[in-house]
């Protein structure tokens, strides 16, 4: 019977030089903690290559093949044969494990990689051979070398041979908790999953914190957050959600102050309870959604006066991103179909007809300081709720 197993391979991960053991055990704790959903599997490397191997036939390679491919570091997952270390051994492992893939295509190609340079046959010659196994066992296939239809891959690696056609793309970047911890400012829309994701891509552990304004908003709103944290998460990890009530300061805002700064006001609010709740938590800096001149919150001068509020950095990811690029991303992490759902967000709740977009700080100062500032924080952050999400792998 064929042994089938994942080869992963990460990316930037080997030009870390003298720390490169470091990311590389962070990127198999991460495969194991996965792969415990799905059986037992042993996980080891070996030239800039992670082995996930099935222990016994129980354990699921289907799912550790899905799971693996959401692995921050990862750039491919390979599906792979593994057989001894010769032709004869190669190509009887061909004709039985790759026919299964190559159904449904017209064109191929064979991709051959020695690392073993001890073995008999160069690249060229190992692509060669099976290329002419696999038109023994599937006819009607052709072989086009510049944009086939499917590419088999042959390895030859220390621990034997990998014949594969199963390979698929990794989600790259650096394994999450490699680069800090950051808090992230997540409402119920397109853009706040996406810029976490794409912070968390970078090694960055993601706290989160959602406003809400019950009860202009919703017990279904908060819900609807908690799902996106998630979805989220199938890729950053575990993840804590603190939901911070704005009611009171919002109805403040109203009595006291002029409408059109209300946006303006309430930003710099959450901004600054972020930042509060950031330094409670090992937070090192915060993550939003922003895209610049997307609304009227987000031109230039309004992030100045926003960013104003708080004194540790601010990840903007999606900043120079538009909206057709955001909803992309989204679609792909599946976010996208929860934020759509019609549920209100407190920045919705108040909205002024006629928002500043080229605030002057000082004037956006005078309004705030028509309302007690740390008194109003203070008391929000008493209402904080914390909910653990669990990710799902």
């Amino acid at each position: 019977m064929t042994k089938e197993m994942l080869l992963c391979k990460y990316g930037e991960i080997v030009l870390k030089g003298a720390n490169r053991k470091y990311f590389e055990d962070m990127l198999c704790r991460h495969l194991r903690k996965r792969a415990s959903s799905y059986g037992k599997f042993d996980i080891y490397r070996a030239q800039s290559t992670i082995y996930i191997e099935p222990e016994d036939m129980t354990a699921d390679i289907d799912g550790m093949f899905e799971a693996a491919k959401k692995v921050f570091g990862i750039v491919a997952v390979g599906r792979v044969a593994v057989c001894e270390k010769n032709m004869d051994s190669i190509s009887a492992t061909v004709r039985e494990y790759i026919p299964a893939f190559l159904a449904g295509h017209k064109t191929f190609k064979v991709e051959a990689k020695r690392s073993d340079k001890s073995f008999s046959l160069d690249s060229m010659q190992i692509a060669r051979e099976i290329g002419g196994v696999i038109l023994s066992v599937c006819p009607h296939l052709k072989v086009d070398v510049h944009d086939p239809d499917i590419t088999v891959k042959v390895e030859i690696r220390e621990f034997g041979a990998y014949v594969g056609a199963g390979q698929a793309k990794g989600a790259g970047g650096m394994p999450v908790g490699s680069n800090g911890r950051a808090l992230l400012l997540l409402s119920g829309g397109i853009d706040s999953p996406v810029a976490g994701y794409m912070i968390a891509k970078r090694g960055v552990t993601v706290e989160a914190v959602h406003f809400e304004s019950f009860p202009y908003t919703s017990i279904r709103a908060r819900e609807k957050v908690l799902d996106l944290a998630k979805a989220v998460s199938a890729y950053s990890g575990d993840m804590n959600v603190h939901v911070i009530s704005l009611t009171e300061i919002q109805e403040e805002l109203v009595k006291h102050c002029e409408e059109d700064y209300f946006t303006l006001l309430l930003r710099r609010y959450m901004m600054k309870i972020a930042e509060r709740l950031a330094t409670k938590y090992n937070c090192s800096a915060l993550i939003t959604g922003e895209s610049i001149g997307q609304v009227a919150s987000q031109t230039m001068a309004a992030l100045t006066v926003t960013d104003s509020a708080v004194s540790i950095p601010v990840f903007r990811p999606c900043i120079g991103m538009d909206k057709e690029e955001i909803v992309t991303v989204s679609r792909n992490i599946d976010t996208y179909d929860i934020s759509v759902q019609p549920f209100e967000d407190c920045c919705t709740v108040f909205t002024p007809k006629h928002p500043k977009t080229r605030p002057e700080l000082q004037k956006v100062l005078d309004q705030e300081n028509k309302l007690d500032f740390e008194s109003l924080i203070e008391k929000a952050l008493e209402t904080e709720t914390v909910h653990h999400i669990k990710a799902e792998y």
